[in-house]
């Protein structure tokens, strides 16, 4: 049985809908909805992606208006983020990652991530949302849990940035790929539509867990996992700070001064520092 939930997001979210296809949950939206619902008072988000007992969750987002399509925040399942064209930009730990072109974009655990839409048109993208603990096994620690799904938790090592069309593990992984967004329930319907589908049916997860396994033994067999550099940016906790407490308080006025008295910054330092980093100014920012 499918369980429907109510819960705030970073992503938009929608009304929640029974789909007639057996096991599947669509989230369709009001406009009125993300009104009445405030956004969770953490930059990590708070909720379920899929089902306790499964979770991974596929997500479409869209919107034809440029602006912040996904607002930073950070999560401790993978994201495989998919994008057939359009333009956006991406933010990961601080880095910028300008899309223009069909790609994947993986997302590491606890990784600070926002997703900006460039210009006006229309621009969707596509993500699946996993845990690593549902590909492990409670029989053995083998060495697909010693070598790599613990040190992708534990951050030892990491997921690559991103495949490009044209990369020899592309068409592999989006052959993959393409298997569990069709098990899902395939695109959905509408233009720039924003939703989430998950399964409780077990034949469904079972193709689900499959693929997931494909994808890793082709990034496994293309040397593509990466040892994680050790030299942590102290910056990105910084700007944590700052983001949560914009969330946790952007019904009050927010003053510069203590935004900067949060990090023990100046004023003038703490605003160039900011635009630097999330590329608009810390106003900009709140009033979005």
């Amino acid at each position: 049985q499918t369980v429907i939930r109510k819960d705030g997001s970073f992503r938009k979210r929608r009304i929640n809908l029974i789909s007639q296809t057996s096991g599947l949950l669509y989230n369709r939206q009001r406009e009125a909805y993300f009104m009445q619902n405030q956004q969770p008072s953490t930059l990590k988000e708070i909720r379920v992606h899929g089902t306790t007992n499964f979770p991974c969750a596929f997500y479409q987002t869209g919107t034809r208006i440029k602006g912040n399509l996904v607002k930073h925040h950070w999560h401790e399942e993978v994201e495989l983020l998919y994008f057939s064209g359009g333009e956006f930009c991406l933010e990961v730990n601080m880095e910028r990652y300008y899309i223009s072109e069909e790609c994947f974009y993986f997302i590491n655990p606890g990784e600070l991530h926002s997703i900006y839409v460039e210009k006006n048109g229309g621009c969707v993208e596509n993500a699946v949302v996993f845990h690593m603990d549902m590909l492990n096994s409670s029989y053995s620690l083998d060495k697909i849990q010693t070598n790599l799904i613990q040190p992708v938790q534990n951050g030892s090592i990491q997921f690559p940035r991103c495949l490009k069309k044209g990369t020899p593990a592309f068409t592999q992984v989006w052959s993959a790929y393409e298997e569990i967004q069709n098990v899902f329930g395939g695109a959905f319907q509408g233009d720039y539509y924003d939703g989430e589908a998950v399964t409780d049916d077990i034949t469904r997860q079972l193709f689900i867990k499959s693929a997931l396994l494909r994808i890793l033994a082709i990034l496994s067999a293309n040397n593509l996992f990466e040892v994680t550099e050790k030299n942590h940016d102290r910056r990105i906790e910084t700007i944590k700070t700052t983001l949560t407490y914009i969330q946790e308080n952007y019904k009050e006025k927010i003053y510069i001064r203590d935004l900067a008295g949060l990090i023990g910054m100046n004023e003038q330092y703490f605003c160039r520092f900011f635009k630097k980093v999330i590329g608009r100014s810390p106003m900009e920012y709140v009033n979005e």
